[in-house]
């Protein structure tokens, strides 16, 4: 904790305050004490008190035990502990890093309490070891000492001399240099990894952790990493995808820069073989189908076409399955999305057994709070694609972290953006320049509506910025102003993969990088290195070879076997893969009939598929699967998956299709594998 937050504790503990008038009396913004709030509550558990709760409106409830936190307060002197010199030349070297500005050596000595004279002969070897770190420490007359040199180095030194936090470390003890929620960073941690199958030593874990930490620490302190190279780092996603949480779970902005330098700490690391296999994979992406389309039902508004969603709730569902329900902290951006939105929670609520029936146990309040949370971001997508607000976009971290936040915008609001500025220049705006302003830092005197999100826009910044455009809308009345679709990179590239997969299969992923780079140059856009996978449309894996029509099968384990025969014979899938299928659906029921007449049987991850595949037969007289309503089953679609993403489009869009009555009409009429393709194409490319 910082000096501001023991003053807050000091405050609390003398009188009732909320969070505008906490503001109001340290100067700085609700935001900042929210910030502060949320670290004194992770040093209140710390310390076995109950934590602070903090209501709607910005009002701090106490807990009966909160006055026994001045005795603790009294016991965090350093009078009462003589350092060693070591000790005392490792604590001010990190509050001279740590210490925005100059400090003063009558500062360092009354923070160590120790005499100025002590600090001066300590000065030699401070500087000594702080220069070992590629930092040099400045003297300013008047003025006192600085440390200069690149945030990364300034990291760097901050992790070697945290001498990994031991609780009888002085450091952790009288200086802390981490922030945010470790059990929230640990839980996104462990998502990642299995994401992304990358599993670290522990020794790297708690490295990665203790990173996050002062990144988190430093972040809220204003101070981000330097513009970073780009290059080939296969972490990148990773990395990205990391921040993307911790910047939605613990509150803070994060720039592209802080993406790339992740990734190299990423890259560093040691990693160990997977632990597990994940055989729940597909059968939760079919799980959290059902759950969409029964949320929808239950909303009366269809959200079954949004990719995003389904992928980030599928990732999600992942989580909890692997974790018991302690893996879900609590965190006030959830409760006030529980507050803001009962009919969410009520249809989440009445859509819980699709989930709750294959995970055997009952979730707890904050795990429906994360679905929540989830839902409430796709609505938001949903709605405000059709709303063309003019925004101004302000970013502190210069012209490359823009154009990553601009992209992202654009991908879930039809915003027509006027302007990209830095926040020194928001003096010169004239309110009736545009509707909003979106921003990574706070503003002052800003004369048009502000809403600060972080550039890598989570759940919660979709959330927050649609409540802001229905405010304005509702209060100002302001046009919708539908634009005319404009061509996108994005876009053009969405129509030129599929070109590029059926004329130049062998070479693919090369063109498609050549082709990205130029598309992106022209539009004057930074590359978003997620878009090298790629992900083949359904089909892609369906051409007329993987296609069968009139099999004569005797049974649901006949149909699965030959539905999957060809795979077997190209090489896509081994013999085991075939029984495995097979044990699946007799040890689980019919889940894998996803549409009344239709099931894709699979297995998992690491039972015996080598390469994504499909293969699809038409029975010629259909067979009872178990599946009630549902039956008879008269396709069959064998699927192959290698890991949790390459599949996921082209069953995204089969669960849509096969939505449409017409469909499904088509494929009954067809007569040759040639025309089942051909209608599959043009219904998936109809789908947008």
């Amino acid at each position: 904790m910082n000096e501001r937050m023991i003053e807050i504790i000091k405050l609390l503990a003398e009188k009732d305050m909320n969070v505008a008038e906490l503001a109001e009396h340290f100067h700085v913004s609700s935001r900042t004490i929210r910030n502060d709030l949320h670290t004194i509550n992770d040093w209140l558990l710390e310390k076995g008190l109950e934590p602070l709760e903090i209501k709607r409106g910005g009002i701090i409830n106490k807990s009966e035990n909160f006055m026994a936190v001045t005795d603790i307060l009294g016991e965090m002197n350093l009078m009462t502990y003589h350092m060693s010199k070591q000790e005392r030349k490792r604590l001010a070297s990190a509050l001279l890093i740590t210490t925005p500005g100059y400090i003063t050596l009558s500062q360092i000595a009354d923070y160590l309490m120790v005499s100025r004279v002590t600090i001066i002969n300590d000065l030699d070897g401070i500087k000594k070891f702080i220069h070992n770190g590629h930092l040099e420490v400045i003297s300013q007359p008047n003025r006192g000492l600085r440390v200069e040199g690149k945030e990364s180095a300034k990291r760097l030194f901050l992790m070697k001399l945290s001498n990994g936090n031991k609780e009888n470390d002085v450091l952790s003890k009288y200086l802390p240099i981490q922030a945010g929620n470790q059990v929230v960073i640990r839980k996104i941690l462990l998502e990642q990894e299995a994401n992304h199958n990358n599993y670290q030593s522990d020794y790297s874990f708690e490295s990665l952790l203790l990173y996050l930490g002062i990144m988190i620490n430093r972040n809220m302190q204003g101070e981000y990493i330097e513009v970073q190279k780009h290059g080939d780092n296969d972490k990148y996603l990773m990395a990205q995808d990391i921040l993307k949480y911790i910047t939605q779970y613990c509150a803070i902005n994060t720039t592209q820069d802080e993406v790339l330098f992740l990734s190299h700490i990423l890259g560093g690391l040691r990693y160990v073989k997977q632990a597990y296999g994940n055989n729940d994979a597909i059968k939760i992406q079919m799980m959290t189908r059902r759950f969409i389309d029964a949320i929808s039902q239950e909303l009366e508004m269809d959200l079954s076409n949004d990719y995003e969603f389904y992928e980030n709730l599928s990732n999600h569902l992942e989580s909890v399955f692997k974790s018991d329900a302690s893996a879900f902290p609590e965190t006030a951006v959830i409760q006030q999305v529980l507050e803001d939105n009962p009919e969410v929670v009520s249809a989440v609520n009445n859509s819980l057994y699709t989930i709750t029936n294959h995970l055997n146990r009952e979730l707890r309040q904050i795990e429906i709070g994360y679905l929540v949370v989830h839902v409430c971001a796709a609505i938001e997508r949903k709605k405000n694609k059709e709303v063309a607000f003019h925004v101004i976009v302000v970013c502190h971290a210069g012209v490359g972290t823009s154009r990553l936040l601009l992209e992202r915008l654009k991908q879930h609001f039809n915003f027509q953006v006027v302007d990209i500025m830095s926040s020194h220049e928001v003096g010169r705006l004239k309110p009736d320049q545009a509707d909003l302003v979106i921003s990574t830092v706070e503003l002052k005197d800003c004369p048009i509506e502000t809403i600060v999100v972080s550039p890598l826009l989570g759940d919660e910044d979709y959330i927050r910025v649609g409540n802001k455009v229905d405010m304005l809308r509702n209060s100002r009345h302001l046009p919708s102003r539908i634009e005319t679709t404009k061509l996108t990179a994005k876009g053009l590239m969405e129509k030129l993969n599929p070109v590029i997969h059926e004329l130049a299969p062998e070479q693919e992923a090369e063109l498609t990088r050549g082709i990205r780079k130029v598309v992106r140059e022209y539009f004057n856009q930074t590359i978003d290195p997620e878009e090298d996978i790629f992900s083949p449309y359904l089909h892609h894996l369906l051409p007329p070879s993987h296609i069968q029509l009139d099999v004569e099968c005797k049974d649901w384990k006949d149909a699965v076997y030959q539905s999957a025969l060809p795979l077997l014979k190209w090489g896509y899938i081994e013999e085991r893969y075939i029984d495995a299928m097979i044990r699946n659906i007799e040890e689980n029921g019919p889940y894998v009939v996803i549409s009344k007449g239709f099931a894709i049987p699979h297995e998992g991850l690491d039972m015996g598929s080598i390469k994504v595949g499909m293969n699809l037969i038409r029975l010629k007289t259909p067979v009872e699967f178990g599946a009630d309503e549902d039956d008879p089953i008269r396709y069959v679609c064998c699927l192959s998956a290698v890991d949790h993403k390459t599949h996921l489009k082209a069953f995204f869009n089969l669960v849509n299709m096969l939505k449409n009555p017409a469909f499904k009409h088509k494929l009954d009429e067809a007569d040759t594998p040639e025309a089942v393709e051909k209608i599959i194409e043009q219904y998936e490319l109809s789908l947008g």
